[in-house]
């Protein structure tokens, strides 16, 4: 099997080899200029970086998504109650892991800032603070812009 001799390049398209660089120095260096070039200092080789290479190495900045997002999650947006992760007991004692759920219901509440109805998932707990303190406060302290919903 026959090796061409070389330097790799690679792009995501393209592969092509690229013939070394002999330096015409005799002496060799052993420091980086400004332009990327390392003289080795077994065979007096350069070895260059390509400019097109160092783009492609660096790495992408951008905040992590999950593809897929939950259509609807078990969790009250104005309490943040969430399910609770149990014991099944048995007669013999015998524990399996269970999940207990939020009391969710589908609710149609008036909004009196907006004149008009919002249809809300809420939990039953969010359903009497609003009934006690108002959904516009209830809103508030929660983070919940209710002209989207």
């Amino acid at each position: 099997m026959a090796a061409a001799s070389g330097m790799l390049i690679s792009n995501p398209t393209n592969v092509y080899f690229r013939k070394p660089q002999f330096s015409c120095s005799l002496k060799p260096k052993s420091t980086v200029s400004e332009l990327g070039f390392l003289t080795s200092q077994l065979n007096g080789i350069q070895i260059s970086q390509s400019p097109f290479l160092t783009t492609i190495n660096k790495p992408i900045s951008a905040p992590f998504k999950p593809s897929l997002q939950p259509v609807a999650r078990r969790v009250c947006p104005f309490t943040g109650k969430k399910s609770n992760k149990a014991n099944r007991v048995s007669h013999s004692n015998h524990k399996t892991k269970r999940l207990q759920f939020v009391n969710l219901q589908y609710k149609r509440v008036w909004w009196e800032a907006g004149k008009r109805f919002l249809k809300l998932r809420l939990s039953t707990k969010a359903l009497k603070t609003i009934e006690k303190n108002g959904l516009d406060a209830v809103a508030k302290k929660a983070g919940i812009d209710l002209s989207k919903a």
